[in-house]
Order: C-alpha cells, then structure tokens, then sequence
C-alpha cells in the first residue's frame, strides 16, 4: 500500500524559488512550505517513477498493474522472479505471436525456469500442424492444460497443436 511519508523533505522547496522580495517574508515562506509538504509525496513518486514501469525493479505488488499494461494475465502459481521475466519479455512474445518461436519463448517464461521448449512445424501447406514438446526433469511441474490454453491463444488459428510433456534425464 502506498502512502503518506511522515516527515518527508521536498527536493525542490517553493520556499527557495520565490522572488528575492518574499525570501525574507516570514508569513511567505510558512505560508509557501505547506505546498511542500503537499508536494513532496508528489515529486518523490515522479523522481522514482523509472522504477516503477521497469518490471525488474518495480515493487511486487506493482507487477500486476504493469502485466495489465503489457495484457499479461498473472497467474497466482508464478513466482514473483517468474512474473517479472513475463513481464519484461510480454513486448517480444507479442511481437512474435503466431511463430513457432514465439509460441516457445511463450511456454518456455509460463512453464518453469529449467524446461527445454521445442517446437515441431509440418511446414505442410494442406494440414499445418505444430508439437509443442516441454523437456522438464519433473514433469509434475506443468500443467499440460494450461500449455494447452496458451499455445492455442499464440498459434494461428488454422493450425492444430498437439502438447507433449516430456521427463528429462539428470545431465
């Protein structure tokens, strides 16, 4: 929750950019530095703003906002870590939505960290089909519907999927 800081300073006192002929008007400079202690929540959220659009410094609670900005549902399984990387990367999925690579990138952030993502394309004009194979050590770790779902909301239309979770050996 965001909120009021007792005590906060403003860095840009109106107090000091005052004509010369009210610096030395006590009822001036009191009457000036209430807009200051209004202001300084203001400018302080205006100094710190990069780090609040950028996803891997904003503040956790601020990554569902951003994930709206980028039409990102959160998931509630995803770490934080997980939610950040989704976020930061929505831009590139997006620009590759409907390609075989953009389908993996998609998989690959949504999944788990450790997966191997591979998609498999006919290349077939008649029946275009892909396979979306995940390569994970526990394949407990997805839920092969929910690939399912966001395989068929990247893909085009057209084209059949087919998703395959696959348990990988220990390397």
């Amino acid at each position: 929750m965001r909120g009021l800081i007792p005590d906060l300073v403003s860095g840009v006192p109106i107090a000091q950019r005052l004509p010369g002929v009210y610096q030395q008007e006590d009822f001036a400079q009191r009457f000036v530095s209430t807009f200051d202690d209004a202001l300084a929540p203001i400018i302080a959220t205006l100094d710190g703003l990069p780090g609040y659009v950028d996803p891997w410094l904003a503040p956790a609670d601020f990554l569902d906002w951003l994930a709206g900005w980028v039409g990102v549902d959160n998931d509630e399984t995803w770490s934080v870590a997980q939610r950040r990387a989704i976020v930061a990367e929505a831009a590139l999925v997006h620009r590759r939505r409907g390609t075989a690579r953009g389908v993996a990138d998609a998989v690959r952030l949504t999944v788990a960290d450790e997966c191997r993502v591979e998609v498999v394309e006919t290349g077939s004009v008649h029946v275009p089909s892909i396979t979306v194979r995940v390569r994970i050590r526990d394949v407990e770790l997805v839920d092969v519907r929910r690939v399912g779902d966001l395989v068929t909301a990247l893909k085009p239309a057209h084209v059949a999927h087919v998703v395959e979770v696959v348990a990988t050996e220990e390397e």
